[in-house]
């Protein structure tokens, strides 16, 4: 029986529901591939329950049981990107709204090259 967690008992609805599709997707993933849950759980090397519990979108589940479906699924990349800095638009516009709004040219001096 997986701890109860702080952080899992706190999410808030729309994550609780992003888990659970997330879930539900790698269970889809897994059919397409016509791939059963055991054969799956042995080549992420878990038990056939934590494939269970993942799929089911239990959000005790570590993020190293996500990584090893995503890879044995072929889809790791995606993980890269996840939150990417080219993708984070809040980060970027907290960015640009710390920009000076007036820059100068800069003289021959400082120009070192």
């Amino acid at each position: 029986m997986p701890r109860a967690s702080r952080a899992a008992s706190g999410l808030p609805p729309q994550s609780q529901r992003a888990i659970t599709q997330l879930g539900k997707d790698i269970a889809l993933a897994r059919r397409r591939r016509k791939m059963p849950q055991r054969l799956m759980a042995q080549r992420m090397l878990v038990s056939v329950q934590t494939l269970q519990r993942l799929e089911a979108g239990d959000p005790t589940v570590g993020l190293a049981v996500l990584v090893s479906a995503l890879h044995v699924l072929g889809m790791t990349q995606r993980l890269a990107s996840l939150v990417a800095p080219e993708s984070d638009r809040a980060g970027i516009s907290e960015d640009l709204s710390r920009l000076p709004e007036r820059t100068h040219a800069a003289s021959d001096d400082e120009l070192d090259f």
